[in-house]
């Protein structure tokens, strides 16, 4: 199918919804807001042109048309959330710039490394080190870490083919699935998350701070990090199991970066100092899409980073578009009662199921609809809310619900070869057969699901969250 078809498959489709009559208990104008959205999510699993453009023009054609009043329709480009992820997307930018990323990578290889095992955890506990400040988990995965574990299997003549069992295949393996973990653990972690915590809000009035996340996800993401490396170490074994060459290659790595440089020190800094005061949100009261802008104002005054760093991460400009335009429709619909009447209307055929039982059922729906999807994104846009308010409608506890779908919405990056950014890249090394990525990616969806849902719903009880 080529762009042009795609494009117009979008267009029909929002057309057919639009001319269809308007449902009993709708508004007309929520029912095209719905035809424009329904479109919208279309063009961007179809992609007939880049995501930013999608929404861009469907918040142009939402004001426009009058559906929406242009002042609301431009409204979501305000959300303090979608800001703290641009700020967050410099604070990786700065990582990347610096090589503290790299740097430090090669610091826990250079400490635990001497078995492959062992360099499974590395790479893992690398990623969740810069996991709160890089919610592109592309670039985390793919820019920081996907070069040394590259570098790693050629230092043990591990390649595709004939010798991808002997260490690449789980590195590749593990380092990927590492990532998948991490993605969930903060709201930062992974742009999609931050979507999230908004329609958690508009659609149920939950609201989950940066430290809410963060200390709800500990314990479950702590134990998948804990359990995932062993879990694909016994079901997909290396053939090589010590690796002492590792601590030498990290060690020479470090020799050749030369002592800390000012930018990375900066940036080390800013770094910590923004988890402390995430962290403490609660009692100082600041707000962490502030506390992540002034940090990076230290980052450009300090020259860790540039303006025309700031002015070329495409990245951080691209989310912000589209984030901020569907925040803006999914506002309207909710404003609109789309969400309460879809609600509504499910919950009335669950009528006499019990609560756990429909949110389980909407949970796994929600998880392993996934395969039809190869973005986050736009599965996020497509279900999160809706599945949501059915749950909440059910009678399941508001922030049992959100922030089950909220970490799942991570643990369905494991899934195939193509449902993140980062999973092209570590299948498209060549190491991992499609059949056996799959396979694993599955029995650690399990894995993930028990840990995340069962041990974390446990700990936001003790915790009191719900």
């Amino acid at each position: 199918m080529n762009k042009l078809t795609k494009g117009l498959l979008v267009v029909l489709i929002g057309l057919a919804i639009w001319f269809i009559p308007t449902p009993a208990g709708l508004k007309p104008q929520a029912w095209h807001l719905f035809a424009i959205f329904v479109a919208t999510i279309f063009g961007f699993i179809l992609q007939p042109i880049p995501i930013g453009a999608v929404a861009f023009i469907s918040v142009a054609i939402t004001g426009f048309l009058q559906v929406v009043k242009p002042a609301d329709v431009l409204s979501g480009f305000g959300n303090t959330t979608i800001w703290l992820i641009v700020s967050a997307f410099l604070f990786a930018k700065g990582f990347i710039k610096t090589g503290l990323g790299r740097r430090i990578a090669y610091k826990i290889m250079g400490a635990i490394g001497d078995s492959s095992l062992k360099l499974g955890y590395a790479m893992v506990l690398s990623d969740l080190v810069v996991a709160p400040a890089t919610p592109s988990n592309t670039a985390r995965a793919g820019g920081i870490l996907f070069p040394i574990v590259r570098s790693l299997c050629s230092a043990f003549n591990s390649e595709p083919g004939a010798t991808s069992r002997k260490i690449g295949s789980y590195l590749m393996t593990t380092t990927f699935q590492g990532n998948v973990i991490t993605s969930g653990m903060f709201i930062t972690s992974m742009a999609p998350n931050s979507l999230i915590v908004a329609m958690a809000a508009q659609t149920a009035g939950v609201t989950i701070s940066w430290g809410t996340w963060a200390l709800a996800a500990f314990l479950p993401g702590m134990l998948s990090i804990l359990v995932v490396p062993y879990i694909i170490y016994k079901i997909y074994a290396p053939e090589i199991t010590h690796t002492p060459e590792a601590k030498t290659m990290a060690q020479a790595e470090l020799v050749k970066m030369g002592p800390m440089s000012r930018g990375e020190k900066i940036v080390a800094f800013v770094f910590v100092l923004a988890l402390i005061l995430w962290a403490t949100a609660s009692f100082t009261k600041l707000d962490a899409t502030m506390v992540a802008m002034i940090c990076c104002g230290i980052m450009l005054i300090g020259q860790a980073i540039t303006w025309n760093d700031v002015i070329e991460e495409k990245g951080a400009w691209d989310t912000l578009i589209w984030m901020g335009a569907l925040m803006s429709l999914a506002g309207a619909l909710n404003k609109q009662g789309m969400i309460a009447w879809f609600a509504k209307l499910v919950a009335g055929a669950l009528t006499g199921v019990s609560w756990w039982v429909a949110l389980g059922v909407l949970m796994l729906a929600y998880l392993y609809s996934h395969y039809a999807f190869a973005s986050i994104s736009a599965h996020v846009t497509a279900m999160y809310a809706a599945f949501l308010a059915v749950a909440v409608a059910a009678g399941a506890p508001p922030f049992l619900a959100a922030m089950s779908l909220g970490v799942l919405s991570g643990v369905m990056c494991g899934l195939t070869h193509y449902a993140t950014g980062p999973a092209p890249i570590y299948f498209g090394a060549g190491f991992v057969p499609q059949g056996t990525w799959w396979k694993i990616g599955f029995v650690l969806s399990v894995v993930n699901s028990l840990l995340f849902i069962g041990v974390g719903g446990i700990w936001w009880k003790v915790l009191g969250l719900w």
